[in-house]
């Protein structure tokens, strides 16, 4: 639409309310608004309004507001709680030091809306000002009990500091992209960095753009309080039932529940067949006078599983060289003796755990920097002070269903 004639029908604009689902109560926790306007024959979309630089910013601020007003309105005729998003372009959101919305706000607090329902969506990449400026400006709202929320992680390139510095309550995960093939296992890698992240600063994960139950059955296995999209609600003028999908979700919650239970008892059968593998492998290295020629045993008696195995001390420092299998063949690699792994995620920590437990370690599964294949590492203590390192391919995972 012309942007005059959003302008000149702004009585027409209206609010619709986009339902956001929890993953603990299986119930509509909050909405997020977004701005229409209805037209003679149908009703539109407004976000190519806002996202359009070329309309000054005080037209694509009046319209806004005006949605959002006629939005809190309705809210507050309703007897049920809930937490009310709302979207703002934090250029635009600067330009008065948000001022204006936090008067728009509190003219609603004094009507009985608690602040503590609303949370602020920002896109942090989209921001072009100061981001120290924007951080105050947000920890100022959070002293009014506003959560912040940053909106399109993953669907942009974000920078993972600023995120940090603006202490977000709510990060929104897209999985848009988890529907192109293509790029499933690197995007969902990225993702998981992301679940991890969350954890870590103490953030609620939201997972939006759901539209298939593979994306929720994801977003429920990488750390999802939060779900929302077209699969679960779309949006609409009206709000609904809290409790709409609670048996359906419910339902498919439990399905997945059963999917991870196998997948973690087939993991945790697979760790006990290589304990007790090893167990009669190295009965049969006793007599080995060098590491070399342990891993030569080794390799022998585990060729159908792996195809590298290397021992290092306690510290992290290889001891052997790389056996690394070529066709059907096994080659020892002397060039990688004494060098260091310990600078690798969880090395560690998994060598004080072996330590205690005398028991090998399964890792979770990751990409091998050499091959580019997706592998698991079995590592196990082989005396007091050195383990081996079994990396397991690819196609033995895949034949026991260990991916």
């Amino acid at each position: 639409m012309d942007p005059l004639d959003i302008l000149t029908n702004i009585e027409r604009t209206l609010p619709y309310y986009q339902a956001i689902f929890s993953a603990d109560e299986h119930k509509i926790v909050g909405y997020e608004v977004l701005a229409r306007i209805e037209t003679d024959e149908e009703i539109k979309s407004l976000g190519s309004f806002f996202h359009d630089d070329a309309i000054p910013d005080e037209y694509r601020t009046e319209v806004d507001y005006a949605v959002l007003t006629k939005a809190l309105e309705h809210i507050l005729q309703q007897e049920e709680q809930f937490l009310i998003f709302i979207n703002q372009n934090p250029n635009l959101l600067m330009n008065d030091h948000g001022e204006s919305l936090l008067e728009l706000l509190q003219s609603f607090a004094n009507k009985g809306l608690s602040l503590d329902r609303i949370v602020l969506e920002i896109t942090e990449h989209n921001f072009n000002g100061d981001i120290e400026s924007l951080q105050n400006l947000l920890k100022y709202y959070q002293t009014y009990g506003i959560k912040i929320a940053i909106d399109n992680i993953g669907k942009e390139s974000s920078n993972l500091d600023r995120i940090g510095l603006l202490s977000p309550d709510i990060l929104k995960v897209d999985l848009h992209i988890l529907r192109q093939t293509a790029m499933t296992q690197s995007y969902q890698d990225v993702l998981y960095s992301l679940s991890l992240l969350a954890r870590k600063m103490g953030v609620t994960l939201l997972y939006e753009d759901i539209e298939a139950s593979y994306q929720l059955q994801y977003a429920w296995r990488n750390g999802g309080r939060y779900f929302q999209g077209f699969y679960l609600h779309k949006p609409s003028a009206e709000l609904v039932d809290s409790y709409i999908l609670k048996d359906k979700l419910k339902n498919q919650f439990e399905m997945f529940i059963s999917h991870e239970k196998k997948k973690l008892l087939t993991l945790y059968q697979l760790t006990e067949r290589f304990q007790d593998k090893m167990q009669q492998v190295m009965n049969k290295c006793r007599k080995s006078e060098t590491y070399d020629e342990m891993l030569n045993i080794m390799a022998e008696e585990l060729s159908q599983a792996c195809f590298r195995l290397y021992i290092c001390d306690e510290n992290g420092f290889q001891k052997s060289s790389n056996w690394l299998k070529q066709g059907n063949s096994w080659v020892a690699e002397p060039q990688y003796v004494n060098k260091n792994w310990s600078w690798r995620p969880y090395f560690l920590e998994n060598i004080i755990r072996m330590s205690y437990e005398q028991k090998g370690i399964l890792s979770d599964l990751y990409n091998d920097i050499e091959t580019g294949e997706n592998i698991r590492t079995f590592s196990y203590p082989i005396d007091q002070t050195h383990y081996v390192f079994i990396d397991i391919s690819y196609a033995f995972l895949y034949e026991k269903d260990a991916l």
